[in-house]
């Protein structure tokens, strides 16, 4: 199975060729709608990687497609610029998973 970049800025989809990962770069929720129609049209792609803005900017689109495909798996990684997480986003998930205070 391939891994699949969509990107909103060309130097995270640079930086994922360069790792041999193919992708798209799109700026519109209706552009982002098409890449991923596309992408899950093709059998071979098992991994959409995803980076975080379209999480936050199009929550609807992408809780769509993971509520209603089972793959390929989704995956939202920083850009460049970062993670728009806060800096304990890890110790955070445990305490709430868990239960217990970290």
């Amino acid at each position: 199975m391939k891994m699949y970049l969509i990107s909103d800025n060309i130097d995270t989809q640079t930086g994922m060729r360069l790792a041999g990962v193919d992708g798209v770069v799109v700026h519109e929720r209706e552009e982002l709608r098409t890449a991923l129609e596309t992408t899950l049209a093709n059998k071979e792609i098992g991994i959409i990687l995803l980076t975080e803005k379209f999480g936050h900017e199009f929550p609807d689109i992408i809780d769509d497609v993971k509520l209603n495909h089972k793959l390929p798996l989704i995956i939202e990684i920083p850009d460049r610029h970062g993670t728009g997480r806060k800096s304990d986003f890890i110790t955070s998930y445990v305490n709430e998973a868990i239960g217990l205070k970290l």
